[in-house]
């Protein structure tokens, strides 16, 4: 499995971006793709998650701003962030979750930058 995220740049505060990931390779036995962010000096944290059937989770920093959703015919997962902060400013990474019998693996994307400006 192969990600490539994309979308980030820089934005002013109150503004809107959408990042996508393009997964490629054994995409079928994907179970869950998530967002995760990076801030300067800070651990990387969980932003929003999506399984193979739709569901979704959005974490509480950024619900009701942020929406997941998948394109199933263009095999990407993309994260919609309006109202941005500056406070959203990270690298945000894609990753996939593959399942192979009782075997978790994980495929990280390469990242993308998110700079709010105030």
């Amino acid at each position: 499995v192969q990600l490539q995220a994309s979308g980030g740049g820089l934005v002013q505060a109150g503004g809107s971006l959408r990042l996508s990931c393009a997964a490629s390779g054994s995409i079928s036995s994907i179970s869950v793709t998530d967002w995760y962010r990076q801030a300067p000096g800070k651990q990387r944290e969980l932003v929003a998650s999506i399984t193979r059937d739709g569901t979704t989770h959005v974490e509480d920093s950024v619900r009701g701003r942020f929406t997941i959703s998948r394109d199933n015919a263009k095999n990407t997962v993309n994260l919609q962030m309006n109202d941005l902060k500056p406070e959203d400013t990270a690298v945000y990474y894609c990753k996939a979750v593959r399942i192979l019998i009782t075997t978790l693996i994980d495929y990280w994307g390469q990242g993308t930058q998110v700079t709010v400006s105030s």
